[in-house]
């Protein structure tokens, strides 16, 4: 028997996860000011210069409402300049965001995803 649909209505807003290196943190700066002019409504949250969480790059995350998503990824798709960028949705289900859920602009990173599955619920 084939599994039920997941209900979009399950999405509580989205991240954008920017990954950036020593070479391309003025590219993600650059990035992060335009984010913040073009959605003020946009969360732009902590430079992680070090790996943290599911995340094996250094990167920052932008949450943004499900409102936000039709206007935010296309201007993510034009202007990313050639950084690597996962955008998922928020539904409570950590592990299945950021792997089954998930879009990439860029490389598809690897993820922590043992720690994605201690945070996925039970």
């Amino acid at each position: 028997m084939a599994e039920a649909f997941v209900d979009a209505g399950a999405i509580k807003g989205y991240h954008a996860h920017i990954y950036y290196n020593p070479q391309t943190k003025a590219d993600a700066a650059r990035l992060r000011e335009g984010i913040g002019a073009a959605f003020p409504a946009a969360i732009l949250g902590s430079w992680h210069d070090e790996a943290v969480g599911p995340h094996t790059v250094s990167m920052y995350q932008v949450a943004f409402a499900a409102a936000d998503l039709p206007r935010l990824v296309p201007w993510l798709m034009l202007n990313h300049a050639g950084l690597d960028v996962l955008i998922h949705p928020q539904t409570g289900n950590a592990y299945e965001d950021h792997t089954a859920h998930a879009l990439w602009l860029g490389t598809k990173l690897p993820l922590n995803e043992a720690r994605l599955r201690r945070a996925a619920p039970g």
